[in-house]
């Protein structure tokens, strides 16, 4: 039972995300992180997510079928079976999240009735933040919402679904009621609170929670040098991209600015990732010796992987802007190396880079290679740079200052709830 007088905490937090750890890229780090630390500040955490997938866009086989319970780092964890398509097109992503709120389900409502003290719900995916209302309703508790990415405007954004139409009115409508239906809304950088503002949350609901730098991952000359001879680079200098390879990350200009710096033999593009755009990707580097692909590498070796680059590219597609902050930006720049974004002024990748990097318009690749090329021939400038992107990095992205703020969110939210019950409405923690 609560103490008479104690003060009321998150004692159980229930989350209903679709990404989770051992996924390496994309959100499944950070939901993992955030349970990580409630976990740290003594709180009983409980995971409903889908079993791993991305960004390869396959069931990693070890997980098994069905339904499967786990505890993973004192984290209870249920892992549901999804609909996860090979070439996912704009219908078959949204049977891919429809059949994860469907397999949540019951898990979730099982959850809440051990009564968690706070439900967080993950966005993506959209279409399971009814699932994790609807446990938060059952149990009594204050609901939240993460939103990692708006994934409706990311569909008009890379033309999977039509901006116009019956179909983007719906889809627009259904997101902003079900944003809404939150006691409180977190995301990830200033732009996309003001846009959550936008669309109608009252803006005293909305809190700004950022995703972090993986400090683990510290840059070593040596590892880089041995990814050097593993991959015959010698002493070119590497541009590089780490992550999903997809549509929104509109990776394609990575390869016309390599046809435009064909001529320089000192410069090589190593893109390492996985996604459902590789193969065309692979396609169209054909021919270009300067271009390197490779698989996502193990995050024990990302580190090393860092220290590899001369300058970290972040191509971002112009209709996707402040739709997501591309959470790849923190760890290249806690690597202390500079960074070249395609990013136009006034949006938030713009502002996280300026000081500490260059921004080119998006979709130029003459622009792109100017900028590699300038900062390749000027040794001074990529140090003064690196050492002003290291310093952005523990200014902003320091990850247990953000993780501490995930953990303050839930005291807030029960403390709140707490104040607005009246006597008879409180109810004892089991």
């Amino acid at each position: 039972m609560r103490i008479e007088g104690a003060a009321p905490f998150a004692r159980r937090v229930l989350i209903v995300g679709l990404n989770y750890a051992p996924e390496q890229v994309g959100i499944g780090p950070y939901t993992a992180g955030v349970a990580g630390a409630l976990i740290a500040a003594g709180r009983e955490v409980e995971v409903i997510t889908a079993k791993p997938y991305y960004p390869g866009w396959r069931t990693d086989p070890g997980f098994g079928a069905g339904w499967r319970r786990a505890d993973q780092h004192g984290v209870r964890i249920m892992r549901c079976p999804i609909y996860v398509p090979r070439h996912p097109t704009g219908a078959k992503r949204l049977l891919h999240h429809l059949s994860f709120a469907a397999a949540a389900m019951v898990p979730s409502l099982t959850a809440a009735r051990r009564r968690p003290d706070v439900v967080l719900a993950v966005a993506p995916s959209l279409l399971s933040v009814p699932v994790a209302w609807l446990a938060a309703k059952l149990a009594r508790a204050p609901f939240w919402i993460h939103v990692q990415d708006f994934e409706v405007e990311a569909a008009f954004a890379t033309g999977l679904i039509a901006r116009r139409g019956w179909l983007s009115r719906v889809m627009l409508a259904i997101e902003n009621r079900l944003l809404r239906s939150a006691d409180l809304i977190s995301t990830i950088s200033p732009q996309m609170v003001a846009k959550l503002v936008a669309k109608g949350v009252d803006a005293d609901r909305v809190r700004e929670l950022r995703n972090w730098a993986e400090d683990a991952w510290t840059p070593t000359a040596d590892g880089a040098q041995t990814y050097r001879a593993q991959w015959k680079l010698q002493h070119r200098h590497v541009a590089l991209y780490s992550g999903n390879i997809a549509a929104k990350q509109g990776i394609g200009l990575l390869i016309d600015t390599a046809r435009e710096l064909a001529h320089r033999a000192d410069i090589a593009f190593v893109i390492c990732g996985d996604g459902p755009n590789r193969a065309a990707l692979a396609e169209a580097a054909a021919g270009l010796a300067n271009v390197h692909l490779h698989p996502l590498q193990p995050a024990e070796r990302m580190g090393d992987l860092l220290a590899l680059a001369s300058v970290h590219l972040l191509p971002q597609l112009p209709d996707a802007a402040d739709l997501v902050l591309p959470s790849k930006l923190a760890n290249m720049l806690c690597s202390g190396r500079p960074v070249i974004a395609t990013a136009a002024p006034g949006t938030g990748l713009f502002a996280e880079v300026s000081g500490c990097g260059i921004t080119t318009p998006p979709g130029d690749a003459v622009a792109l290679a100017q900028a590699i090329e300038a900062l390749v021939d000027d040794a001074a400038q990529r140090a003064a740079l690196g050492a002003a992107a290291a310093r952005r990095a523990a200014e902003r992205w320091h990850r247990p200052a953000l993780l501490a703020g995930f953990v303050a969110t839930a005291e807030h939210l029960v403390a709140s709830r707490t104040r607005q019950a009246q006597p008879g409405e409180q109810r004892a923690a089991a």
